[in-house]
């Protein structure tokens, strides 16, 4: 699997902007795709972004025109830039990763991270 290692998060008051990195290690030249999730106290995980190696992105409706994923180097690190931070956004957000084109295609990801704890305060 994938070894990722998140980090970016914080506390922040609404309005405010944080990114979010997380470093990948391990057959990372076979990664198809890479995403974000979060999970809210109380509530099940969601899917924020993800990108796919054909350059595709898919963001979640409640982070358009705010969030924006990005790559760098290759699968090596991923990005994801938060502006105009709500506290409906607070959670501990998780990067994603799978190497199966046809598990990427079912967001159905293998390799996860730790977790990044991100607070929006009004």
């Amino acid at each position: 699997q994938v070894q990722l290692v998140e980090s970016g998060g914080g506390s922040v008051q609404a309005g405010g902007s944080l990114r979010l990195s997380c470093a990948a290690s391990r057959y990372t030249g076979s990664i198809d795709c890479m995403g974000w999730f979060r999970q809210a106290p109380g509530k099940e995980r969601e899917g924020v972004a993800t990108i796919h190696s054909d350059g595709s992105m898919i963001l979640e409706d409640s982070v358009k025109g705010r969030f924006t994923i990005s790559k760098e180097n290759g699968w090596n690190t991923l990005y994801l830039q938060m502006n105009s931070l709500k506290p409906e956004d607070t959670g501990l957000y998780y990067c994603a990763a799978e190497l199966s084109l046809r598990r990427c295609r079912r967001d159905d990801f293998g390799s996860w991270g730790q977790g990044t704890q991100v607070t929006v305060f009004s």
